[in-house]
């Protein structure tokens, strides 16, 4: 406990927190969307009667809406399949600092979509911000994993998750009608994600790069012992160079594999089906559903419209609470264990909402036929993988790539909610 203490500087926590507004950039971009559904619905339909003087369908409206809501998933594989290649381009600080100017520009399009009366600039302006965010979920891991002390990694990386949580809660509070859920406001709500960019690239530029991208990439040894001397705040870096020097020979004696190689590799075929199936396990939990449509299904479920986002809210408030609480439990009861309970919790409560659904359903049937005579017709991040450092670089870039599950979930829920 007492190496924990030391190892965390004053210099190495304000750069976590420079490094971390990534994610939470990430999250609330993932809940921001949820609230003003019906806001951003309205605007589509008055939008298109202003063009053309014609009403557009309901259906279409809600197809146009769930192209906005999933837009973000396509941008953000994007970007988590080429945030390698950035990062070893430009490096892990300057890759931050790039990827904010797409923050702010896609921040900005969104901002100014009702100003402009163009519909079209919010799925532009989400695609670009989902391209951020995907980037930023493979840059800013990357960053902290390598300016933090050996001891602190596995705690400090849940601290990737933490933001996230934070950015959804901070989403769905400023969604609700009191703040920024309603029809003037909600250009703000979505041009608020500029935010995050702005104060990253206002506190980012003062914090070191990446040691080890300096030592073992562009080989300046003496920048690296630099940048360890002040996250350390101390003059003992040597055994982190040495340790570092150790990873780069074992980098050299290992062969650089092929995607097809990795597909076709028995010695590699087991932990690539545990990659797979930890983001599968994530990214079709349905929790994405919950992120962009709690709104819309606790309105369906009897609630009012603003009882609903306080009722999101809520889910929110449960997430970060629950995030906290799994960071000492992680040590304790071990990554795999910790992650089963979690899987078999959402199995079984998913088991529940779709039966409640049924019943409420089937309840409005009868009452239907009744009145009317006819019935109408709804912890991958704590996983740790010992194998060859090809897989574990391709498994990165597939974690985002899992966000297809992600994709396919939020434009199916969005095309029928109550499905």
């Amino acid at each position: 406990m007492q190496e924990a203490v030391v190892g965390l500087t004053f210099f190495l926590s304000y750069a976590i927190l420079a490094a971390v507004l990534g994610m939470l950039q990430f999250g609330y971009n993932t809940g921001v969307i949820n609230a003003p559904q019906h806001n951003i619905e309205y605007f589509i339909k008055s939008t298109y009667r202003g063009r053309y003087g014609e009403d557009l369908p309901d259906e279409v409206v809600r197809g146009i809406y769930s192209i906005a809501v999933s837009i973000f998933a396509i941008g953000g594989m994007l970007g988590g399949f080429i945030g390698g290649m950035v990062a070893n381009r430009f490096g892990r600080k300057g890759g931050l600092l790039l990827n904010n100017v797409l923050g702010v520009t896609g921040a900005c399009l969104m901002w100014f979509t009702k100003a402009s009366n163009f519909y079209e600039l919010l799925l532009l302006g989400r695609f670009i911000i989902g391209v951020n965010c995907g980037l930023n979920t493979s840059l800013v891991p990357m960053y902290i994993s390598e300016i933090a002390p050996l001891n602190l990694r596995g705690g400090l990386g849940t601290v990737n998750q933490l933001a996230v949580t934070v950015g959804l809660l901070i989403s769905q509070v400023l969604g609700v009608e009191q703040i920024l859920g309603t029809n003037e406001g909600w250009p703000l709500l979505l041009g608020l994600a500029v935010c995050p960019a702005l104060l990253q690239l206002l506190l980012l530029p003062i914090c070191p790069e990446s040691p080890r991208y300096l030592l073992i990439t562009k080989q300046w040894e003496e920048e690296a012992r630099k940048a360890l001397r002040r996250l350390r705040a101390s003059n003992q870096v040597e055994e982190d160079i040495e340790e570092m020097r150790a990873e780069e020979r074992a980098q050299q004696t290992e062969s650089s594999i092929s995607m097809m190689e990795l597909i076709c590799s028995p010695t590699l075929r087991a932990p690539l089906i545990i990659g797979v199936v930890m983001q599968l396990s994530q990214q079709l939990s349905g929790i994405n559903a919950v992120f962009y449509y709690s709104t819309s299904l606790f309105s369906s479920s009897g609630l009012t419209e603003e009882s609903a986002k306080f009722a999101t809210i809520g889910i929110g408030c449960i997430m970060v609470c629950m995030t906290l609480v799994s960071i000492p439990l992680m040590d304790r009861t071990g990554r795999r264990t910790l992650h089963l309970y979690g899987l078999g919790g959402m199995f079984i409560f998913s088991i529940f909402i779709t039966i409640s659904f049924l019943i409420k359903n089937a309840f409005t049937d009868l009452v239907h036929l009744y009145l009317y005579g006819d019935s109408p017709g709804n912890l991958y991040k704590a996983f740790d993988v010992v194998a060859h450092d090809d897989l574990l670089d391709k498994l990165h870039w597939m974690g985002f790539g899992g966000r297809m599950g992600r994709l396919l979930g939020s434009f199916l829920s969005g095309r029928d909610q109550y499905v």
